[in-house]
């Protein structure tokens, strides 16, 4: 067989035409031929990326504060005037049952600090005694804070912050101290090996669907080569962008899942041409050049769904997006050119070393419909109208619980309460009040020496709040330019009160208090950026959904070449998306479906989470909708009768994308035992979104609106159909049919 070019009734002989493979079909043939050269290659690759990494790879960060906000301004002027306070810090939490000022108590105390103080990277100890108001009204409870020489809490080792931890946990005598802070939480935080949770319950639903070690081995080892290669390089992607140390998750998530389900769909493509006569470098191409389109448009819209985070203007959500999209790109690579290579090796023998199961189940012959499927298929048909309306209300009603969630960033207080970190949560919020988790920091830039008049008039006024516990005295920088002040609020970080007094301090309080004067106050602090980062990030919601839905629409509208097609896979695509929203917020409220996942209170939705998982879920809802709808339209144009396309399509295809489904829910929610919140929240959105949208969307609410739709689902004014390009996604597969098939 030359290259490129087979025949238009297969490779079996006889062949009265030619036909020339498009693109994908060409570079599946030169791998398929080239195995041994294709497979080095990787290697190589793999040898270049692990260079890379060694000489060039950063470290992983984030700026999770608003761009041009009051807090960032403030953090921005706390750095540069007073580059003490700037840095990362542990607080020290000391609780004892007799005041901590007894003479034995405070040497005790006091000893403790100093051995915290010699631990690497601790650049400071400000005592407790130190400090006034860092000891609780009772004299029971004392907060001292240890000052590190690092920028980020990424940049301390955890082996330090773990040895600080093992001094405070062998403090005795009566006294207890917990250690808090951010790079607390992460040192305690540790790994459960997520990645090799979802591989071996993708490996096992492999098996169990192609009955095959052979078959259920080639996406496994196609994954694992793209995972491998796009892993290793993002440490080089942290070296050009600001790269979140979570990115890794959401990254290794996108390539275990996409990459399986994509060759998923591939083998199950190359087992059909096997069972219609192919040779295998002839089934090879055919796979490549039909289904193979279908994974191509399928992860091309995953990667315009992720370009939508770019309209949210901030660095962390760009670095995120940039790790995900280079996962995805790397496996579909590894789909085109490594797949078609191993084929080379194993395509004779892809159903070899079977396993022991019934027939009715793996080992079915590739190309015959599922009569299970085939029947519920066509009860769909006949019930069309049911079938449509509990789908909706369904779907309607698991998004319910989203009405009420409450965005915010998770903090100590919801850590589980074992930790270290939460019991100097907990300790504070019992001396100090829970006001003290989340001080403000006010700080003002004073235009002329005659301005620090103002300040004594500002702490009065601020004092005078009624939502106010404490305010520090102002201090003043070397330079005499600016001055810092920090205000305790009366509630929580996390309270719908600490939000409005930060409101009420920008817009009323603060120029009031200044009016007259030069000063320039802002307010900063942990608790305020967090509020301004939420403010953001829920303001631009609309921009990222608008651009995701529209362009993903102008993409399925050139595939399939049809209005109603485009626009059903939105609205269907954002149905499903709201369901999982619903269990997302059904989990945080803390109750029984909470404790189920490690959420034992009432815990607010970090803003980020619903806004990534809505660029991922929407790609990857659509790879569904691109596998059914595909075959659908191949039925389509061959035989022009809408009510068996959708029938045959939806009878040929449901195993596979059930199967698919499978995995990429089981890899998802191997990460939902992860110990950081968001990470979690996005692997329990993203398994929920993806079962919901396979069973109750793709098996029964999409054939049920197509059976409504009738021969409207294949409708396009001609003068739109002349002005869009050609995809042909669903290929040609009558060119590779022989002619026995027909």
């Amino acid at each position: 067989m030359s290259q490129a070019v087979i025949g238009s009734r297969g490779a079996p002989a006889g062949a009265e035409t030619r036909h020339r493979a498009g693109p994908l079909g060409r570079l599946a043939g030169w791998s398929f031929r080239r195995r041994g050269t294709t497979v080095l290659l990787w290697l190589v690759a793999l040898g270049v990326a692990f260079g890379l990494a060694s000489a060039f790879g950063g470290k992983y960060s984030a700026d999770y504060s608003a761009p041009g906000s009051d807090s960032k301004t403030a953090q921005l002027l706390l750095v540069r005037d007073f580059p003490t306070e700037s840095g990362e810090t542990i607080s020290a939490v000391v609780h004892a049952a007799d005041p901590i000022t007894t003479p034995a108590i405070r040497s005790q105390v006091e000893g403790l600090l100093g051995q915290l103080a010699t631990v690497a990277h601790v650049r400071s100890v400000q005592s407790p005694y130190a400090v006034p108001g860092s000891i609780s009204a009772d004299g029971r409870t004392g907060m001292a804070t240890l000052r590190l020489d690092v920028g980020n809490p990424s940049d301390m080792p955890k082996a330090d912050t773990q040895h600080l931890l093992d001094i405070a946990a062998r403090s005795g005598g009566g006294v207890q101290v917990h250690l808090g802070g951010v790079t607390v939480q992460q040192a305690e935080m540790g790994s459960i090996g997520s990645e090799g949770i979802g591989m071996a319950a993708a490996a096992l639903i492999l098996l169990l669907t192609f009955g095959s070690v052979v078959a259920a081995g080639l996406p496994l080892l196609t994954a694992v080569a793209g995972l491998a290669v796009s892993s290793i390089l993002l440490p080089v992607l942290a070296t050009i962008m600001p790269l979140p140390d979570w990115s890794t998750s959401l990254a290794a998530m996108m390539g275990i899942g996409v990459g399986i389900d994509y060759v998923l769909l591939l083998v199950t493509r190359y087992r059909e041409w096997r069972a219609e006569g192919l040779e295998p470098e002839a089934a090879t191409v055919a796979t490549l050049d039909t289904a193979g389109r279908s994974v191509l448009v399928a992860g091309l819209t995953v990667v315009i769904s992720m370009l939508g985070l770019f309209a949210m203007g901030l660095s962390f959500m760009r670095g995120a997006a940039f790790a995900a999209i280079l996962s995805v790109l790397v496996v579909l690579v590894a789909s085109g050119t490594l797949f078609p290579a191993l084929l080379g090796y194993l395509g004779r023998h892809i159903d070899r070393l079977r396993l022991p199961l019934p027939r009715r189940g793996a080992q079915r012959p590739a190309n015959e419909i599922s009569p299970g499927w085939l029947r519920w298929s066509r009860l769909v048909e006949r019930h069309r109208i049911v079938a449509a309306v509990i789908g909706v209300v369904v779907l309607l009603a698991l998004a319910v619980p989203f009405l009420g969630v409450r965005y915010g960033f998770p903090d100590a207080g919801n850590d589980p309460a074992g930790r270290s970190n939460r019991q100097a949560y907990d300790s504070v919020t019992a001396g100090f009040g829970p006001g003290s988790n989340g001080p403000l920091l006010l700080v003002a830039e004073l235009a002329a020496p005659a301005d620090r008049a103002a300040l004594p008039g500002l702490s009065a006024v601020l004092s005078a709040l009624p939502d106010v516990a404490a305010v520090t005295p102002a201090r003043l920088d070397a330079a005499g330019t600016a001055a810092v002040l920090t205000v305790v609020p009366k509630s929580g970080p996390q309270s719908t009160a600490t939000e409005d007094l930060v409101r009420d301090l920008r817009d009323r309080v603060i120029p009031g208090a200044v009016a007259g004067h030069g000063l320039q106050v802002h307010v900063g602090g942990l608790t305020a950026a967090s509020i301004d980062s939420t403010d953001n990030i829920v303001s631009r919601i609309p921009l990222l959904v608008g651009g995701v839905v529209a362009v993903s629409m102008l993409l399925l509208l050139v595939a399939f070449r049809s209005l109603a097609v485009a626009l059903k896979a939105a609205a269907m695509n954002l149905l499903s998306v709201g369901a999982a929203y619903g269990v997302v917020a059904l989990v945080l409220q803390g109750g029984a479906a909470g404790r189920l996942i490690g959420i034992d209170n009432p815990t607010p939705l970090p803003a980020f989470v619903p806004v990534l998982t809505f660029a991922v879920l929407f790609g990857l809802s659509m790879d569904y909708e691109v596998f059914l709808v595909s075959r659908m339209r191949e039925a389509w144009l061959a035989s022009r009768d809408n009510g068996s396309a959708i029938v045959g399509g939806l009878a040929t295809t449901a195993r596979v994308i059930t199967a698919a489904a499978a995995i990429m829910v089981s890899v998802f929610a191997a990460f939902v035992p992860a110990p950081d919140i968001p990470i979690k929240l996005i692997g329990v959105g993203m398994a929920s979104a993806i079962l919901i949208d396979a069973t109750l969307v793709r098996m029964l609410l999409v054939p049920a609106v197509m059976h409504l739709l009738g021969s409207r689902n294949w409708w396009l004014p001609a003068w739109l159909d002349r002005a869009l390009p050609q995809l042909h996604i669903e290929g040609h597969p009558e060119h590779y049919r022989p002619a026995t098939a027909d």
